[in-house]
């Protein structure tokens, strides 16, 4: 029997990385239904499908209105999950990635939920944020559509929740995931036996209340694209018939007529007359009323349809971290700092002085790995807090580390989970002079390996954002060298640099507390 490894698996193995041809399997269990595709990789981005499947389990069902997963729809997503994985035996797939998304993720009972998968199916369930599954869409998305040089809009719904991104060739440039997924626009606010018309009038009420950033649209993206196996479906009402490496381009005026025609039928009538399945007929007009709100809203003449969704990128994700694990983390990076840096755009943050404090606390970071002993996942905390640390001051100046603490805890960043990014705000915190105390509650709420880390990261912080004191980028580099109990920074700038020496004096105390390093300027003590 092959052994299956989950992506963390996988990374701590030992052996050298897989090669291709590589199979691998993905399971997408979403709010609406639960999705498994396998495939075999030639290439990076080729690939030929092994197995597709698609249960209708709808674990939304109850959860948008109780706050909890129902105990046969739980019943039901662990039987269909032990079948992908019996089927990814049979495969001789040995790489896996299996995700859930807002359904698990905002349910009391969610934790609950992902220990049975793992106790009866061996399965390792990954509940991911509403921008982890932006990005992994936007990576299957990427695969098919060449971008060119120009900005796009992307909406990927769900059943849950949809997540409206603006992204190029390189990265998610913003995102935002919006509570407004099909089921749960279903279950709150259908009500049995109402006319028709009656529902699309709250619909279009509610989906109203969709906003993009006007600064989305400052962008003038080249066109709206959307993902989802609505989207697919409507698509197929309209003649269109989208495909793996075969988009279809569907007219907003288009969308408009189905949704008219789509509004004067029943649920039954959309099952017998459209040939919609059961478990698309009732989620299919309040999905596609949202895309149309978010098309009016990009000003997009018509939606791109590539017909591939999360579960095609949980693939290419994993094939690229299994195959160019070291290049893979640096893309990574890369998109953890955009992501960032998108942020900071949306509180009209200084992005020079950010990227270039991010810059300095990178070197630093890099220069003293014997010194931190922390790892990569730790240096891309980094440079988003250093990107972020000023953020609030969009709020204002007065007590700004405070401001920027509570921006970046209430925001989501592509590639860092939660927990990463209640590392990242707190990290920010204390880029100032305040050091941790008890009564702070968002640092003492954190594990002890996570207020260790936080102490580290904000010690590095202090010293680089100390040394762009006048916001002129002045020191261009740094070399830092540990010896006899002192960190000795040798600074490459100009002029005389007086003022970010004395303010180094000032902020390097956290770094000497927890390293047990006095911080000095070559050429100070000489002085």
């Amino acid at each position: 029997m092959i052994q299956l490894l989950n992506r963390t698996e996988a990374q701590s193995a030992t052996a050298a990385p897989p090669s291709f041809p590589l199979r691998v399997g993905g399971i997408d269990v979403g709010s609406n239904a639960i999705r498994f595709l396998a495939a075999e990789f030639t290439a990076p981005t080729e690939y030929r499908v092994l197995a597709e499947r698609r249960e209708p389990v709808r674990l939304g069902h109850e959860v948008f209105l109780s706050g909890k997963l129902a105990r046969g729809a739980m019943e039901a997503a662990v039987e269909a999950i032990g079948g992908f994985r019996v089927q990814m035996e049979a495969l001789g797939i040995a790489h896996y990635r299996a995700v859930a998304t807002s359904a698990t993720r905002e349910s009391r009972n969610g934790e609950e939920f992902v220990d049975r998968v793992r106790r009866e199916t061996g399965i390792e369930l990954e509940v991911i944020t509403g921008s982890e599954e932006a990005r992994l869409v936007y990576e299957a998305v990427k695969a098919q559509v060449p971008f060119g040089k120009k900005k796009w809009l992307l909406v990927d719904l769900g059943g849950g929740s949809v997540e409206v991104s603006l992204v190029d060739n390189s990265a998610i440039l913003w995102s935002e995931s919006h509570t407004m997924g099909s089921v749960r626009l279903l279950e709150e606010l259908a009500v049995s036996g109402e006319e028709p018309g009656r529902f699309q009038r709250l619909l279009e009420e509610y989906a109203a209340t969709l906003r993009i950033p006007v600064i989305t649209q400052q962008w003038n993206p080249a066109g709206l694209i959307a993902t989802g196996g609505n989207i697919e479906a409507l698509a197929r009402l309209m003649g269109a018939e989208p495909g793996r490496g075969k988009a279809a381009s569907i007219p907003l005026v288009e969308l408009r007529r189905v949704i008219a025609v789509l509004s004067r039928l029943s649920y039954r009538q959309r099952v017998e007359q459209l040939g919609l399945r059961e478990d698309r007929a009732d989620v299919i007009l309040p999905a596609a009323m949202v895309y149309e709100r978010v098309a009016s809203l990009a000003g997009a003449e018509a939606v791109l349809v590539p017909a591939v969704g999360l579960k095609d990128g949980v693939l290419l994700d994993l094939v690229d971290d299994l195959t160019t694990h070291e290049a893979h983390e640096v893309r990574k990076e890369k998109q953890a700092i955009a992501g960032a840096v998108a942020l900071g755009r949306r509180y009209l943050f200084e992005e020079a002085h950010a990227a270039h404090v991010a810059h300095l606390a990178g070197s630093l970071f890099d220069q003293l790995l014997k010194v931190h002993k922390l790892d990569a996942g730790d240096r891309r905390i980094l440079l988003a807090a250093a990107v972020l640390h000023d953020v609030g001051i969009f709020i204002g100046h007065k007590k700004h580390h405070k401001h920027s603490l509570y921006i970046i805890s209430q925001s989501e960043i592509p590639e860092f989970t939660p927990r990463e990014i209640a590392v990242i705000a707190n990290v920010a915190r204390y880029h100032r002079k305040g050091v941790p105390a008890v009564h702070h509650e968002q640092y003492t709420g954190l594990d002890s390996e996570d207020r260790d880390r936080v102490v580290k990261l904000a010690s590095i912080l202090r010293i680089a954002d100390a040394l762009d004191r006048e916001h002129l980028q002045a020191v261009r580099g740094l070399k830092a060298s540990v010896g006899k109990g002192r960190l000795t920074l040798e600074l490459d700038g100009t002029g005389d640099l007086l003022l970010e020496r004395w303010a180094l004096r000032r902020k390097a105390g956290l770094f000497a507390d927890t390293f047990g390093l006095e911080v000095e300027v070559a050429g100070d003590r000489e002085g």
